[in-house]
């Protein structure tokens, strides 16, 4: 359904809920190295519970290679500085989603890079930071699924 990319995650268990949801929705989930952790991290394992069989993770050396071998119709990024919100997209089948590590978010060149064709936020109050990662990117992928009709869902 829709590629979710995380860029160089650090905390487990976000990664293993993250799997979850991709295997509840039939995502695919792309991680961007370096990642923050082992991907048989007990915390990991535990947040993903069984999904982590059921979920189709792959694993990248940077952004350019993850497009390069799985040439998405667009890469949308999500940032606290996004031109617009993430329910503003007639979300695509085949669409990447693309999210930051937890403590900095995307760095300013992945923003920059001519590989990404959106840069979105969710909205938050003046005096948030940010969401957690795991909440941030269900909140995307359902908007997304949703404005596909919820292919394959009950």
């Amino acid at each position: 359904m829709f590629d979710i990319v995380l860029y160089q995650p650090e905390i487990p268990p976000n990664t293993g809920n993250i799997m979850r949801l991709c295997a509840n929705t039939g995502s695919t989930l792309h991680l961007i190295h370096p990642l923050g952790f082992d991907l048989d991290n007990t915390k990991l394992r535990r947040a993903g519970l069984d999904y982590r069989d059921w979920a189709d993770v792959r694993e990248h050396s940077s952004l350019e290679g993850f497009v390069e071998s799985t040439s998405p119709g667009r890469v949308i990024a999500f940032t606290r500085d996004g031109d617009g919100r993430y329910t503003d997209p007639d979300y695509r089948k085949g669409d990447a989603l693309l999210f930051g590590p937890e403590s900095d978010g995307l760095p300013d060149d992945v923003l920059a890079s001519p590989l990404v064709d959106q840069r979105l936020r969710i909205p938050m109050l003046p005096r948030s930071r940010s969401l957690n990662l795991s909440n941030a990117v269900a909140i995307v992928v359902f908007e997304a699924w949703k404005a596909q009709g919820f292919p394959g869902a009950l």
